[in-house]
């Protein structure tokens, strides 16, 4: 007998004291999402002595709402396997087709990527590098927000340089004035940095006025970073990933800053498809930093030297040219399409037909659809096709199998269709023996798109 996945003895193999913030949050996002109770996840982060607090993990539930792109069971699933987690002996096996993982967003195979090496540029100009990211970015007019001055922090993770405020009541097109003018001193124009720090540039224009996310006066990029892998396979991911890039940069360090053509119309949006890019990331085998996803967050700017490697642009305009291209290109990668198979390997055993809902018309499971000109009787054929299958009777000549409805009226006002049945009734001469088997569902003078209708229709029939 199969065994079904048991996510509680999964995270059992987890310790909640090595995973980040963000992981831990995953799991409680997971468990909640698979119907798993609160006290699960608050008895697994007890583990973690050192960071649990007693009313966080519920504080936290509650603000677990739903997404259209969901942490699910496979996240925890992934977790584990890459701590070496094996499923136990007898538990069904687990495929990309499981239930609990989702292929759903999946372009790199992120084992068998390759690399992408890095070359540094021979002949780097600093105020070339500088403002070709400016334009690349910004308009003239836009204010700029940049940081060349940093103070050092030492805590337990060890001694690193942090950003001070930094300017922000610049803009663009000064600086690229200035800059084509200063004669290579960049320092005059933007202020001397320390070179074992580097220097930070923001990716979206301000107001001016502060450098906070209330400042920001275009949601128009985002910042996807990861240090958790190698800088050639980072880079190769990105580019078989087709993210709208703008500017492709690299940190001078362990990461390269790839900045995202979002282009949100407002922080709601952002934030909506910011998760939905790092979660596409994610899957694809780029672990990104999720501590970006602010609109008013630092990036390293190029042109500048840290700690003895210089911060340079990679690549600009690279990938898909926007970010609905690049959306609509994810959501057709995995269209779940089945294998083509051979009619030789069924001839002898054709799979059972659907049982007929409409004798020699129509079939459980499938779909018709009634056309004909104004005034034809289309609307009266239908009410009499749903009395026909909530009471069991004939529609026109052909037999119906008895079964509940759903109508959905979106032509007349309730009054009008709702006495159009009893009309209807009393027409055919039938007795209404089984009214409980119509449900009717009047939406006329309401606009929703039909692919948000079909999934309220559905949940509307099965409450």
């Amino acid at each position: 007998m199969e065994q079904q996945i048991d996510l509680h003895e999964i995270i059992g193999y987890l310790n909640p004291a090595e995973l980040d913030y963000q992981e831990w949050l995953s799991v409680g996002m997971a468990l909640k999402h698979e119907g798993y109770p609160l006290g699960v996840w608050d008895e697994w982060s007890r583990n973690d002595g050192s960071r649990y607090h007693a009313g966080e993990c519920e504080r936290k539930w509650r603000s677990f709402r739903g997404s259209s792109t969901p942490v699910t069971a496979g996240t925890i699933v992934q977790l584990a396997i890459d701590r070496g987690w094996k499923p136990s002996f007898g538990m069904k096996p687990l495929s990309w087709e499981d239930d609990y993982i989702s292929m759903e967003g999946v372009v790199v195979d992120k084992n068998r990527v390759e690399g992408k090496e890095l070359h540094e540029p021979k002949a780097w100009n600093p105020v070339s590098e500088i403002i070709r990211y400016l334009k690349t970015l910004f308009e003239a007019g836009e204010n700029v927000g940049y940081v060349t001055n940093s103070w050092e922090q030492t805590d337990e993770k060890g001694t690193r340089w942090q950003p001070k405020r930094g300017n922000f009541k610049r803009t663009a097109g000064e600086l690229i004035e200035k800059l084509s003018h200063c004669n290579g001193d960049i320092g005059a124009v933007l202020g001397d940095y320390n070179p074992e720090a580097g220097a930070w540039i923001r990716y979206n224009p301000l107001d001016g006025n502060g450098c906070k996310d209330e400042n920001v006066t275009d949601f128009r990029h985002a910042l996807v970073e990861s240090d958790d892998v190698e800088l050639d396979i980072q880079n190769a991911i990105i580019r078989e990933l087709e993210l709208p890039v703008a500017c492709l940069v690299f940190s001078g360090n362990k990461s390269i800053h790839a900045i995202v053509k979002i282009n949100a119309s407002n922080k709601t949006e952002y934030k909506e498809r910011i998760d939905y890019l790092y979660a596409v990331c994610q899957k694809n085998g780029l672990k990104v930093d999720t501590k970006n996803k602010n609109p008013s967050r630092l990036s390293r700017m190029p042109g500048v030297e840290r700690n003895g490697k210089k911060q340079y642009i990679i690549d600009t305009d690279i990938g898909k040219d926007n970010w609905d291209e690049w959306y609509e290109w994810i959501e057709g990668i995995n269209d779940d399409l089945p294998d083509p198979e051979s009619l030789e390997s069924v001839w002898d055993k054709l799979p059972e037909l659907a049982s007929p809902l409409i004798g020699d018309v129509l079939r459980q499971g499938h779909k018709m659809l009634i056309a004909g000109p104004s005034k034809a009787g289309k609307s009266f054929s239908l009410i009499e096709l749903c009395i026909a299958i909530a009471e069991g009777g004939k529609w026109f000549q052909w037999h119906c199998a008895q079964g509940r409805v759903l109508y959905v009226n979106l032509e007349l006002d309730r009054a009008s269709c709702l006495h159009r049945f009893k009309d209807v009734y009393q027409a055919l001469g039938w007795k209404p023996e089984n009214l409980s088997n119509i449900d009717i569902w009047n939406l006329r003078g309401k606009s929703i798109p039909m692919d948000k209708l079909a999934p309220k229709c559905r949940a509307t029939f099965y409450e």
